[in-house]
């Protein structure tokens, strides 16, 4: 039986406020988190590593849990393949409906905050860890492009103008920076802080006048030689980020954004960082091309056997559409329209599949 923890985990709001008092609110609702790997009485259940997610449910029943494992097997995928958008990927929308086939456990956590009026309020969060097996097998099979692991971690320069001058956030204002550092971990990776002594500070200059060379080289004690260079300053009612992200000296991204809510405005950092790895190093797994392949399937018994073959058929996400050849008394031929060719087909199958590979025969199966 799963048990329900409170978190203890307090919202906070940042409404035109000066970089201290911002920094001493965050960092008096920074929540807790447990242990990596071990959760014992006491610990706060939360998302740890690619192959967890975490979502709101309205309750702990088990419509509101499997609507949920769908959600969180989102993010998972959009984890692996970098990609938040994920769920409009061809066969990606169709397996969520099996989430709960990949789950290998689940935990409840319930966030404490406070309404616009003081008043306090709960949320329930399904925390959900997916067996990573399974996931990378779907993953592939749907032909969705692999981030690798182990995955960089680019060290985040941030400096904030609240109107008294711009400011570095070193490792001493990681609360002030939980915005954007979750923001990461949402989408796969992590951000590290530099330290923030003197020497570093002089930095701000750099990253004000947008110099990534010399931010690159006040960052070169530090591992890997990749850089989220921000600025971020009051424009009008809201707030405005500058970003560059650097790998290796080389700029990969810059981008502007700009929010109301300087949470917002600070996360948006995490995207650029995110996009701009990916887009130079996942990979789109080996697979034979889209399009229709003639899948024979032999020793079939009776009707109840047909039928088996059929549902097996209709539920495969790699399946865009069945089309009956022919048949004969224990054989039946398909032609299957399939997202990754017969090498995704495979892979979807499975050990507990209905049927099972003929050998020395493509694209042949026989049932059990």
């Amino acid at each position: 039986m799963r048990a329900c923890r409170a978190a203890g985990t307090a919202l906070f709001h940042l409404p035109s406020l000066g970089l201290s008092l911002a920094l001493a609110i965050l960092a008096a609702t920074a929540p807790a988190h447990a242990q990596d790997g071990l959760r014992t009485e006491g610990d706060v259940a939360s998302a740890q590593g690619l192959y967890s997610g975490e979502v709101p449910v309205n309750s702990q029943t088990e419509q509101a849990r499997e609507s949920g494992f769908a959600r969180a097997l989102a993010q998972v995928l959009g984890k692996i393949s970098g990609d938040p958008n994920v769920v409009n990927r061809p066969g990606v929308a169709q397996e969520l409906r099996n989430a709960a086939s990949y789950v290998e456990g689940y935990d409840y956590r319930q966030d404490q905050g406070t309404s616009p009026g003081g008043a306090p309020t709960f949320r329930t969060m399904l925390v959900v860890r997916f067996d990573s097996e399974s996931v990378d097998v779907l993953s592939a099979a749907l032909g969705l492009p692999v981030w690798p692991q182990p995955r960089p971690k680019p060290v985040l320069w941030l400096a904030i103008d609240d109107g008294s001058g711009p400011r570095l956030l070193g490792t001493g204002q990681v609360n002030a920076a939980r915005p954007l550092l979750d923001r990461a971990i949402e989408r796969g990776f992590r951000l590290g802080l530099p330290a923030g002594g003197a020497a570093e500070q002089a930095a701000v200059g750099a990253i004000w006048r947008q110099d990534p060379a010399a931010v690159a080289r006040a960052s070169a004690r530090y591992s890997p030689a990749m850089q989220l260079i921000g600025k971020m300053y009051r424009a009008g009612a809201g707030w405005t980020t500058d970003w560059t992200f650097v790998d290796a000296g080389r700029v990969l991204a810059t981008r502007s954004t700009s929010n109301g809510d300087p949470r917002q405005a600070m996360a948006s950092g995490a995207d650029v960082a995110a996009d701009a790895l990916i887009k130079r190093y996942a990979k789109v797994p080996p697979s034979e091309p889209a399009g229709t392949y003639r899948v024979a399937f032999s020793g079939l018994r009776s009707a109840d056997d047909y039928l088996k073959v059929s549902a097996l058929l209709q539920r495969m996400p790699v399946v865009r559409r069945v089309a009956p050849v022919r048949a004969a008394a224990d054989r039946v031929e398909f032609d299957l329209d399939l997202l990754t060719g017969m090498s995704g087909f495979e892979r979807m199958l499975g050990a507990d599949a209905p049927v099972v590979a003929v050998e020395g025969v493509p694209a042949e199966y026989r049932i059990r």
